[in-house]
């Protein structure tokens, strides 16, 4: 991958064990909530599958997320809500890079 969009402390933090390609991820674990730093060097589809809500800033790029029927685009300076249980999938583009909370203590796992 090319040059992080994020230095420290954000490099220093755990990597998420996420099973898409290109994917790299810095995890900050709360005690009920993780925050995750994503970054993503290809394009890559995300498969529909739901989880709790999720709330996400676009730092770099831009991503499809199909929700309720619905595809939206959402590029550098957008935020994004998914509420919780409802099903999403989508594309990120390379360059991609966000800052993602989700409402769910154990969505991912350190590498």
């Amino acid at each position: 991958m090319a040059r992080s969009t994020f230095s420290a402390p954000i490099t220093e933090l755990p990597k998420a064990n996420v099973p898409l390609k290109g994917c790299t991820a810095y995890l900050s674990q709360g005690e009920d909530h993780q925050i995750v730093f994503w970054e993503f060097s290809e394009d890559v589809e995300f498969p529909e599958h739901s989880h709790e809500a999720q709330w996400g800033v676009v730092i770099n790029g831009k991503i499809d997320i199909l929700m309720e029927g619905e595809m939206r685009t959402f590029k550098k300076g957008d935020c994004y809500y998914i509420p919780p249980g409802v099903k999403h999938s989508g594309r990120i583009y390379a360059g991609y890079a966000d800052v993602t909370f989700f409402a769910q203590k154990d969505r991912y796992k350190t590498k």
